[in-house]
C-alpha cells in the first residue's frame, strides 16, 4: 500500500512540476532495468537476508555497494580509482563497521543464504548506479524517479497481497505516522534525492555518499529511544562522515 501511494506521490509531483509521464519506447529496456536494479532487487533481496541475518549484520553488508561501485565504475565507466578516493571508501567503511557494532560478519551455513542475498542486492544496487550513467534515462528527473519506483515496487506489491494479510484495523496513530513517513520520506523524498545525486556526481561518490544513512540513524535512535552513544560510537560517526566527506572532494 506505502508503496503505491509513494507512487502516485512522485507522479503527482511530476505533473505539478509540468514534468510529463510519457515514456519514449526506446527507453523502456533501459528503465525496466534501472527499477529492477534500483528498486525491485534491492528491496526483494535485502528483505529476504533479514530472515537469515541479523539486522546489524545485513546492514553491514549492504552499505559494502559503494565499493563495488567504485569498482564497477572503474572498469565501465574508465573512473579512476584516485587515492583520496580509496582513502575516503577506507575511512567510511571502517566507521561503518564500527558503528554496526565492530564484530564483523561471523559467517556460517546457517547464514549463507542472507549473506548471498545481501551481497546479491548490494552489487545489483551498485550495477543500478553505474549503469545510470553509462545508460542515462532520457526523462525528467522525477518522472524517472516515478516510473522506476512503481515498475520496482509492483511486483513486490503483488505477490504482497497474494501472500500477506495485513491488519490496517488494528494500526495506531503512531503505525499511520510512521507509513506516511516511509511512503513520503523512505520512497519519495530519498529517491528522487538518491536519482538527483547520481545525475551531478561520479557514481563512485554518490555510492559512498550513501555511507551517511547509518550515522543519521545511529543519531536519530540515540535521540528518539536514547540509545546508547558513546565514544565509540561517536568517533566511528566522525570517521564515517569524514569518509563521505572526502569523497566529495576526490
Amino acid at each position: 500500500m506505502n508503496k503505491l501511494a509513494a507512487l502516485s506521490c512522485v507522479a503527482v509531483l511530476a505533473i505539478m512540476r509540468g514534468q510529463s509521464l510519457d515514456v519514449p519506447s526506446d527507453q523502456w529496456v533501459r528503465l525496466i532495468l534501472a527499477a529492477a536494479l534500483n528498486v525491485g532487487a534491492w528491496m526483494v533481496l535485502m528483505g529476504l537476508a533479514l530472515l537469515w541475518l541479523p539486522a546489524s549484520e545485513a546492514a553491514l553488508l549492504a552499505y559494502t555497494m559503494p565499493v563495488w561501485a567504485s569498482l564497477l565504475a572503474w572498469f565501465v565507466l574508465g573512473e579512476r580509482l584516485t587515492g583520496l578516493r580509496v582513502l575516503a571508501l577506507l575511512m567510511a567503511f571502517a566507521g561503518l563497521a564500527a558503528i554496526m557494532g565492530a564484530n564483523g560478519i561471523s559467517a556460517s551455513a546457517a547464514k549463507l543464504p542472507g549473506i548471498i542475498m545481501a551481497l546479491a542486492g548490494s552489487i545489483g544496487f551498485a550495477l543500478g548506479a553505474v549503469l545510470a550513467k553509462k545508460l542515462p534515462l532520457q526523462l525528467p528527473p522525477i518522472t524517472a524517479a516515478a516510473w522506476q519506483i512503481g515498475l520496482g515496487c509492483f511486483p513486490v506489491a503483488v505477490v504482497g497481497l497474494l501472500i500477506e494479510t495485513s491488519h490496517w484495523k488494528a494500526v495506531t496513530e503512531l503505525g499511520w505516522l510512521l507509513v506516511i513517513y516511509s511512503t513520503v520520506v523512505q520512497f519519495c523524498i530519498a529517491y528522487v534525492a538518491w536519482f538527483a545525486a547520481l545525475a551531478r556526481l561520479p557514481a563512485s561518490v554518490a555510492a559512498i555518499g550513501t555511507m551517511a544513512v547509518p550515522v543519521i540513524g545511529v543519531v536519530a535512535s540515540a535521540l528518539a529511544l536514547h540509545e546508547p552513544l558513546g565514544v565509540t560510537q561517536m568517533v566511528a560517526l566522525v570517521c564515517t562522515l569524514a569518509g563521505v566527506v572526502l569523497a566529495t572532494r576526490s
